[in-house]
C-alpha cells in the first residue's frame, strides 16, 4: 500500500473535486470489499468537508461470482424492492455519489452467458431512476479507481503479486495527479481548464460531422447532433455545484447523431463487460446502427452487449484523447474503462449524456429523442485510437478543418 498520506490526498481530492461533498450534503461511497482502506478514508475526507452521512454501499465480486453459479435465472432477476427503495431515499436527500472500479478482469469466464445477461437487464430496469439522475447531472457524482492483487498481476503479469499491486497503485495516483510533492486539487483545477478551452473550441466550429481513419483499419464517419456541445473534464450538476465525474480524465466528447453513423470502426484496445475481457474486435455501421461484428475473443460478450436493449447498438458518445496523453504514455493496459478511454480516443454504445448538448439537462426523454440522442439502459466505452489516427471535421457549408493528424490534436 502507499504512504498512508498519500491515500489521503487521493481521497481528499476525490471529495472535494471529484465529488465537490457540500456542507449538510449526504454522501454515497459505493466499494467493493477489496477496497476496503480507501473506502475508509473517503468515508473520513467526506466528514472532514462537512458531509451530513456518509452511506457505504459494500459489493463482494467473488459472492456475486458465486450467486452467478448458484441461483437461477429468476433468482437472479429478483431485485428486492426495500433495495430500490434505499437509492430512491437516497436521490431524494440530495446524496452525491462517489463510485471505486477495482475490477477483476475474467472473474465471470465461465459463467452461463444467459444468467449475466438476466441478472444485467434486471439491474439495470430496476436502477435506471438511479442512471437517469446521474448521466443528467442532478447531483455530483464521481468515479475513481483503486487496485486489487488480481487485477495488478493481470497489468504486470511478470512481477510478484505485492510488486505488481504497488506498481499499480503507483500508476493510478500519478494518471490521478497525486503526488508526495504537489497539490493535486491545484493540478486538477489547472487541468480543467485546459480541457475547457478544447471544448470551448471544438464546440464554437460545430461540425456537421466527423471523419476518422487510421491503418488498424477504422474509416468511419459519425454525424453529430445539432447545437452539440463538448465536455470533459469538470461540469456542474443542475444545482450548479462544480464537480469531476472522472478521475482521471483527459477526454473531450460529445454527442453522436443516433442515425448518423456509417463505416468500420476496429477497436484498439480490449473492452472489459462484465468481467469478460472482449478482445480484437471491430463493428460495422449503417445509419447508426451496428449491423456487422466480429470479435477473437468473447465474442458472445460483444452480442450480449448490443442486445441489452434497442439503443445498445448505436452510439451514445464520441471522445477525442491525444495519443499523446499521460496516460497512454504510462505504456500501461490498465484493463480498466476509466484508464484505457483516456489513452484513446473512444466511442460509447449506449445511452448519450445529456448535457451534451444545449439545454439537454432540462430536456424530456422525448425532446431528447427528437433531438437525435440515443437512449439505452447502457452506456459502454470502447477505444479504438491510435498514433496515426486521423479526424477530419466537416462544418455544415462544407469547410474541412483537421482536427488530429497522427493521433494528436492539431486544431
Amino acid at each position: 500500500m502507499p504512504k498512508l498520506e498519500l491515500l489521503e490526498k487521493y481521497a481528499k481530492l476525490v471529495v472535494e473535486v471529484g465529488a465537490n461533498v457540500q456542507k449538510d450534503q449526504v454522501l454515497v461511497v459505493s466499494s467493493s470489499v477489496e477496497t476496503y482502506e480507501l473506502a475508509r478514508l473517503i468515508v473520513k475526507a467526506g466528514y472532514n468537508a462537512g458531509a451530513r452521512d456518509v452511506v457505504l454501499q459494500w459489493s463482494d465480486p467473488y459472492v456475486e461470482r458465486i450467486a452467478y453459479d448458484g441461483k437461477s435465472i429468476e433468482s437472479l432477476e429478483y431485485i428486492p424492492q426495500w433495495n430500490i427503495d434505499q437509492y430512491k431515499e437516497l436521490k431524494e436527500q440530495g446524496a452525491c455519489i462517489v463510485s471505486i472500479t477495482s475490477p477483476i478482469p475474467g472473474l465471470n469466464k465461465g459463467v452461463d452467458p444467459e444468467k449475466m445477461q438476466a441478472s444485467g437487464l434486471a439491474q439495470m430496469k430496476a436502477f435506471s431512476f438511479v442512471q437517469d439522475h446521474m448521466m443528467g447531472n442532478h447531483t455530483q457524482w464521481t468515479v475513481i479507481a483503486a487496485p486489487n492483487k488480481v487485477w495488478a498481476k493481470q497489468v504486470f503479469s511478470e512481477l510478484d503479486e505485492d510488486v505488481a499491486l504497488e506498481k499499480l497503485w503507483d500508476a493510478i495516483l500519478k494518471a490521478s495527479r497525486v503526488r508526495e510533492t504537489n497539490d493535486p486539487i491545484k493540478e486538477w483545477q489547472e487541468h480543467s481548464k485546459t480541457l475547457l478551452t478544447h471544448n470551448n473550441i471544438l464546440t464554437d466550429h460545430q461540425f456537421d460531422y466527423l471523419h476518422f481513419s487510421n491503418s488498424l483499419g477504422t474509416d468511419l464517419t459519425v454525424k453529430l447532433v445539432e447545437n452539440h456541445i463538448w465536455a470533459g473534464g469538470g461540469t456542474k450538476s443542475t444545482t450548479g455545484i462544480e464537480f469531476n465525474p472522472n478521475i482521471p480524465t483527459e477526454e473531450n466528447f460529445t454527442m453522436p447523431y443516433k442515425f448518423g453513423v456509417n463505416g468500420k470502426v476496429v477497436a484498439s484496445l480490449p473492452l472489459d463487460y462484465r468481467g469478460n475481457l472482449i478482445e480484437d474486435f471491430w463493428l460495422e455501421f449503417k445509419d447508426g446502427k451496428v449491423v456487422n461484428y466480429d470479435a477473437k475473443k468473447q465474442l458472445e460478450s460483444l452480442k450480449s452487449l448490443l442486445e441489452v436493449d434497442e439503443g445498445s447498438s448505436y452510439l451514445g458518445e464520441v471522445a477525442l484523447i491525444s495519443y499523446d496523453s499521460p496516460i497512454n504514455n504510462t505504456g500501461i493496459l490498465f484493463l480498466n474503462t476509466l484508464f484505457d478511454e483516456n489513452a484513446s480516443c473512444h466511442l460509447a454504445l449506449g445511452r448519450a449524456y445529456p448535457r451534451n448538448v444545449k439545454g439537454g439537462d432540462s430536456m424530456t426523454l422525448k425532446e431528447l429523442v427528437n433531438v437525435g440522442s440515443n437512449q439505452s439502459m447502457v452506456h459502454s466505452d470502447f477505444m479504438f485510437g491510435s498514433k496515426d489516427m486521423q479526424v477530419i471535421g466537416t462544418k455544415k457549408d462544407g469547410t474541412k478543418i483537421t482536427i488530429f493528424k497522427d493521433g494528436d490534436y492539431v486544431i
